[in-house]
C-alpha cells in the first residue's frame, strides 16, 4: 500500500474540483498565443503550451474551444507564442479575460510570418498550424515552429492558480 494513498482512489469518478486541485500542483511556464486574421488581432494567455519535437520543430497549444483566438487559428493556420518574463503578471491576466482592448498598451510586432508577438516577452515562436485534435473542452493545436528568438530574464510561473516567480538555478 502506498504511503500517498489518498482515500477515494480509484472507488469514484474523479470530480472535475479533485482534477483542478490536483492538476494545478504542475508548475507552467505562462505564455500569450495570438493570431491574426483579416486584420483582427486575436490573443489569449495559455499555460498549457509544451515543445512536442526538435526535428521538425514543433510546439503544442492547448486552447479552449470557446475561446475566439483558438477559432481564429484555425482560420488563419498561424499564430505566435509569447513566452511571459517574471513582470508581466498583469500582461497574463489582460490576455486571459474576454475584452477588445487586449493588445491597448502593450507593445507588439508583427513577426517575420506575421503574427504579432509582445516585444517585452522573455520568448517568441511563430508556428503555422500543423494539425489539430479536439479533446474534452478543448482543442489541441500542434505547431511548426517557422520563428524562435529569446531574451535574457526569468519566466513567469503558474503554480496552483496564481502566477509567481520561478527561483531556480542562475
Amino acid at each position: 500500500m502506498s504511503a500517498h494513498r489518498h482515500e477515494d482512489d480509484g472507488l469514484r469518478p474523479l470530480s472535475t474540483e479533485r482534477f483542478r486541485e490536483v492538476i494545478g500542483h504542475f508548475a507552467s511556464g505562462v505564455t500569450v498565443i495570438t493570431t491574426t486574421i483579416d486584420g483582427e488581432l486575436h490573443g489569449t494567455t495559455a499555460s498549457a503550451v509544451s515543445s512536442l519535437s526538435l526535428e521538425p520543430p514543433m510546439l503544442v497549444v492547448c486552447l479552449n474551444l470557446r475561446s475566439a483566438t483558438q477559432a481564429a487559428i484555425i482560420r488563419s493556420a498561424r499564430f505566435g507564442v509569447s513566452i511571459l518574463e517574471q513582470a508581466q503578471h498583469e500582461v497574463a491576466v489582460r490576455f486571459a479575460t474576454p475584452r477588445d482592448d487586449k493588445f491597448d498598451d502593450v507593445p507588439y510586432r508583427h513577426g517575420h510570418h506575421g503574427q504579432p508577438l509582445l516585444v517585452q516577452s522573455l520568448a517568441r515562436l511563430e508556428c503555422d498550424v500543423d494539425s489539430h485534435v479536439v479533446g474534452g473542452t478543448h482543442r489541441v493545436i500542434i505547431g511548426r515552429v517557422r520563428y524562435a528568438d529569446a531574451g535574457a530574464g526569468a519566466p513567469l510561473a503558474y503554480y496552483r492558480g496564481r502566477f509567481g516567480r520561478f527561483d531556480g538555478p542562475a
